[in-house]
């Protein structure tokens, strides 16, 4: 006899082999697949909270980061925004301990943008930045390099007075005038605890006066500081553009520190209103005072 001929084998290898049917097959795999989207959903949603809270990371996180780097000397106060988009009032100050504080008027603000190599820093300050600098953040293994973008004219401005939060001795010199920071471009790096300089960047020091002396202004000076990058120390310069008071001197700062000779003198019709200003300065030596750091 001839048998019917059947639609499907009444025999199913995966059923013989398993020992399952087919019905319980299909609710494993119905819940293996609702068991991969629940991962899946999981993985998501701590993937946007991860996102979110950086991307409204409060400001004053960055704040806390700037003071612990710069050992509490620079401090950004009443930080308000985010860490990418914020502002906060600019402090110096003597350290930890220190009471020392100056401020300066107004507020920095500051705008980060994720770029390829690290986060760009866009910063303007109405009373201290010449309109919008740009600073480029590399971040590497061991290593941050910060880049300032080059700009036309000068950079940076701040009056001398600001500097008396520092502590000693600016406290003490109580300085008037300004100081103007001037770059081509320069990069600053931190590797492992060290600090290098790539490039060049001038500080001009201009129409300095001192509460310590009788002289309405003691004169003008430039600070040059010119970088070997990973090769070198920096090399510093200091020298006098104009005034009674005549400065000079060189150094270099490195992984040691800061080393500089100079010397402090100030012209026979000064001398008398600039005394005290020179015991301050250095160690007295006839018409001079001797600078010694490091």
């Amino acid at each position: 006899m001839i048998g019917r001929k059947r639609d499907r084998p009444l025999w199913s290898p995966t059923v013989a082999s398993t020992g399952w049917t087919e019905s319980t097959l299909a609710e494993k795999a119905w819940v293996e697949a609702r068991g991969a989207a629940v991962r899946w959903a999981v993985v998501g949603a701590l993937f946007g909270v991860v996102v979110a809270f950086i991307a409204f990371a409060p400001a004053s996180w960055l704040a806390s980061a700037v003071s612990s780097w710069s050992g509490q000397r620079l401090v950004l106060a009443d930080a308000r925004g985010t860490i990418w988009s914020g502002s906060a009032v600019p402090v110096l100050t003597g350290g930890a301990d220190s009471r020392d504080a100056t401020f300066l008027p107004g507020r920095l603000e500051w705008t980060m943008a994720p770029r390829w190599y690290g986060v760009e820093v866009a910063a303007r300050h109405d009373c201290c930045l010449n309109g919008t600098v740009l600073v480029q953040i590399r971040p590497g293994l061991g290593r941050v390099r910060a880049t300032l973008a080059p700009k036309a004219g000068w950079i940076a401005q701040w009056p001398s007075a600001w500097l008396g939060g520092l502590g000693t001795p600016w406290n003490t010199l109580q300085l008037g005038g300004s100081v103007r920071l001037i770059s081509p471009g320069v990069s600053i790096e931190s590797v492992e605890g060290r600090w290098l300089l790539d490039g060049k960047a001038d500080l001009a020091l201009e129409g300095v006066s001192s509460r310590l002396t009788t002289l309405d202004t003691l004169g003008s000076y430039r600070v040059s500081l010119t970088g070997g990058g990973a090769t070198g120390a920096t090399l510093l310069s200091l020298s006098t553009q104009d005034g009674a008071l005549q400065l000079t001197g060189s150094g270099t700062w490195g992984p040691g520190g800061v080393k500089f000779r100079g010397e402090a003198r100030a012209a026979a019709v000064d001398e008398a209103a600039l005394s005290n200003l020179l015991n301050i300065i250095g160690r007295r030596d006839g018409a001079r005072s001797i600078i010694s750091i490091g």
